[in-house]
């Protein structure tokens, strides 16, 4: 089976579909707000010490777990953990996925509605009040969030279906670098903007007066959350990377472009956030509310809203298609599905999850767990328990379990690579990282507040 199995074809292309992975719509709105909010550059050099002090480290065991396994997330653990309950781990990695891309596919339905509404000129000479009554007025509709939300679905399935090679890496090659290129030109827009330094300096002026214990464990939680880490996918796409690739490159490339996208979209959006007047601290809000009504103010802000929403379909998209890929993965090696079936059936589970996550905000927003909407619910559960719980089972897992010599082969590719920094490597896997996503999952949790 492995031997005819599907892989990256090239080096760019499997740093193309593990950045699009990383790079998603909580990339554009959420981290120039959360640098912002606690100290600029200060927040920003603490998240970057994270992203490579503790991210670096669980991203680059992912990788050497998944390409040592060489199948799906659940396969890779029954592999590498025979005779262990292990693979419930895999499995938990598959069912998180699912349940992200079930919410995800909902927000990611509302860009493709605001590409459209930025082709159609519907923000032209619109108030603010009208703004809002179009956001609203579109995600609490019966129906036409959902037709949206199905249909993003549906173009998520179409690039699986194709394959590995022939689909994720085909499209993510082509999406990411026009991603980057959109981002830069709104980034260089945004900057000629008269105020516009005001956004600058409230993204990157190191304020350390601004900085508490919450603005570090914002830190902490935006480099852990913002690369993907401890839902299956990393460890789903290494299985497709070449044995000959050097893994801890990778692993830095994929940071690198990841943390550049997000200071390029802080870029691109809070220059003209504060010229034209805009709080920052909008959140989510942001994307739909206020952006359409700096465009609409913005010379050209026709052409420019459109790029900025095909920016936020593109983040979304490449980050959709990952996580399809786990549950596909596992379809296709563990159940025997043909790779069409298997796509059919989880873009139609998935999907109909996300239909009950999107009508949560029209006719079935009384439906309450908690005191969660279902969107709410799905969120939470997700992002604040399964994500936190895969990243500490997987330093478990890699740090404790699993004998340090596979680690080591494959991280030097058999002893061919140098990788000097193994003990150093090893220690934060078994001792700093598990602690770090333990505080991520008490903070997220409401424990530390």
């Amino acid at each position: 089976m492995h031997k005819t199995r599907d892989s990256f074809g090239s080096k760019f292309g499997a740093i193309a579909a593990l950045a699009g992975s990383a790079v998603g719509l909580g990339n554009i709105w959420k981290f120039p707000y959360e640098a912002g909010n606690n100290g600029g550059g200060a927040f920003l050099i603490i998240y970057i010490f994270f992203t490579l002090a503790i991210g670096l480290p669980i991203m680059l065991s992912e990788f050497a777990l998944g390409r040592r396994g060489q199948q799906n997330a659940f396969g890779t653990f029954k592999t590498l953990a025979p005779g262990s309950k292990w693979y419930l781990f895999g499995l938990l990695s598959i069912i998180a996925a699912a349940f992200i891309l079930s919410f995800y596919g909902t927000v990611s339905g509302w860009t493709l509605e605001y590409v459209w509404l930025a082709i159609s000129g519907a923000f032209h000479h619109q108030t603010a009040e009208g703004i809002h009554d179009t956001f609203n007025t579109f995600i609490s509709h019966p129906y036409k969030a959902v037709i949206w939300q199905v249909s993003f679905m549906v173009i998520t399935g179409a690039i699986i279906v194709a394959g590995v090679k022939k689909g994720i890496e085909r499209y993510t090659k082509m999406m990411m670098p026009v991603l980057f290129v959109i981002v830069v030109l709104l980034g260089i827009r945004a900057s000629t903007l008269p105020g516009a330094g005001e956004g600058l300096k409230f993204l990157f002026y190191p304020d350390f007066s601004k900085l508490t214990g919450q603005s570090v464990l914002s830190a902490l939680g935006q480099a852990f959350f913002s690369l993907s880490l401890g839902m299956g996918v990393l460890l789903t796409y290494a299985s497709y990377i070449r044995k000959t690739e050097n893994l801890a490159h990778i692993s830095l490339q994929v940071i690198t472009t990841d943390t550049l996208v997000a200071i390029l979209s802080g870029i691109a959006i809070l220059p003209a956030v504060f010229s034209f007047g805009i709080d920052p601290q909008a959140g989510p809000g942001l994307v739909f509310l206020t952006l359409p009504q700096v465009f609409q103010s913005m010379p050209l802000g026709y052409f420019w809203a459109i790029l900025f929403f095909i920016l936020l379909t593109f983040a979304a998209l490449t980050s959709a298609i990952s996580l399809m890929e786990v549950v596909v993965a596992y379809l296709v090696e563990e159940k025997k599905m043909s790779r069409l079936k298997a796509t059919i059936t989880t873009t139609s589970g998935i999907g109909l999850l996300g239909i009950f996550c999107t009508l949560s905000f029209g006719p079935l927003q009384n439906i309450r767990f908690f005191g969660l909407s279902i969107f709410d619910t799905f969120d939470f559960v997700s992002s604040n328990i399964l994500l936190p719980l895969g990243g500490i089972l997987i330093c478990i897992f890699a740090g404790w379990r699993l004998d340090k010599s596979i680690l080591y082969d494959e991280i030097s590719n058999e002893g061919r690579l140098k990788f000097k920094f193994f003990r150093l490597y090893a220690f934060i896997l078994k001792y700093v990282a598990p602690i770090c996503i333990f505080v991520i999952l008490l903070n997220s949790m409401g424990i530390l507040k």
